[in-house]
């Protein structure tokens, strides 16, 4: 069988959609807060600074430390009501550091993530929609393991542990902020 030129060039449509090129930007925080709250009318900003206590305790809890001593919280409402916040963290992937956004419901259950910026040239894959719902509904009382609830993605090990140990410290610092009264 002849394989032509179109044939060949088709292939590679696909895997230029999912390959990231070097530091690419996919969201800003605007987009990855419509995105994740469509609903919202207010991303109410909650300047936190967390104690060497709280670090602590959220590298206890999670396994992973907390890099980031003024986490970038916001709670999120619909006039009155309610809907949960909105984390905007960084994780390191293989050498580069990924941004991504997690919304999490007022009980401590993750609504959806974003990728907002991804500097590594592997592991582009954790942008696919088909990962990212993997973490919808998704709480402490769910294992948070790769390969158990999240599924891995060959040729993206690093990115998809380390995006899945930094959405588990999210609901951590979630949890221990709302314990001590401060969201």
């Amino acid at each position: 069988m002849k394989v032509t030129t179109v044939q060949n060039l088709s292939l590679l449509i696909p895997m230029a959609l999912v390959m990231p090129a070097h530091a690419v930007d996919y969201l800003n925080e605007a987009q990855a807060q419509k995105v994740l709250f469509p609903e919202a009318d207010q991303f109410i900003k909650k300047p936190v600074t967390l104690t060497d206590a709280q670090i602590d305790k959220i590298k206890e809890l999670s396994g992973v430390r907390q890099r980031n001593k003024n986490p970038d919280i916001w709670r999120v409402q619909n006039k009155t009501k309610h809907l949960g916040w909105l984390f905007i963290d960084e994780v390191v992937g293989k050498h580069e550091f990924i941004t991504y956004a997690t919304a999490v419901d007022p009980n401590g259950k993750v609504l959806g993530i974003e990728i907002m910026s991804y500097r590594e040239t592997h592991g582009g894959e954790v942008r696919t929609e088909a990962w990212r719902k993997n973490f919808k509904g998704k709480s402490l009382s769910d294992p948070l393991k790769l390969d158990q609830d999240i599924p891995n993605i060959t040729g993206a090990t690093l990115s998809c542990r380390n995006v899945l140990d930094g959405v588990k410290r999210i609901l951590i610092l979630q949890q221990v902020l709302n314990g001590e009264k401060l969201l």
